[in-house]
């Protein structure tokens, strides 16, 4: 298995053991990590490999944000880095009582500039179910991260959307 750890964490996949699968043809990602392993999985289909399963864990999903709202988000990392991430991971974690620090990381500008302009395309979801990947999309219904409705709408024609009640942005 491939996975893709989320924006500002790193090791976290751990926490996600109950919902991934275990193989050599599964890719997956969680948050900006999502991002990472559909375009993980784009590349091994177009190089003859096979891809069984991709899994999304709370894929970081903003095709709906307006960019000036994104644009404020970078303003407000680049003002306050700090305060920032302690709001960043407070959101995270909700509404989850887990102690997270040994999964966190210190991410950059760059990084949150890729996570939040990352287009979602329908084609490459259609592709990769072209070629039998399966796909499979774990929300939150507590996100604060992620607008998990938005989500479930953009990924239900393509995967199998599992929405998970009374959890958050790390699926607790």
């Amino acid at each position: 298995m491939k996975y893709f750890s989320g924006f500002g964490f790193k090791n976290e996949k751990v926490l996600f053991l109950s919902y991934l699968q275990r193989g050599d043809f599964v890719v997956a990602g969680f948050s900006k990590g999502a991002q990472k392993a559909v375009q993980e999985a784009l590349t091994m289909i177009e190089q003859g490999k096979r891809v069984d399963t991709l899994q999304l864990l709370s894929p970081a999903f903003f095709n709906y944000l307006p960019k000036e709202q994104k644009h404020k988000e970078i303003l407000t990392f680049v003002k306050n880095k700090d305060a920032y991430l302690h709001f960043f991971y407070k959101k995270a974690l909700y509404p989850a009582k887990v102690d997270i620090e040994k999964f966190t990381t210190e991410p950059s500008l760059g990084e949150l500039k890729e996570l939040l302009f990352y287009e979602w395309k329908e084609e490459d979801l259609q592709l990769l179910q072209e070629n039998g990947v399966t796909i499979e999309v774990y929300l939150g219904a507590k996100d604060k991260i992620v607008n998990a409705d938005k989500a479930k709408e953009f990924f239900t024609p393509f995967a199998q959307v599992y929405l998970i009640n009374n959890a958050g942005h790390l699926l607790r």
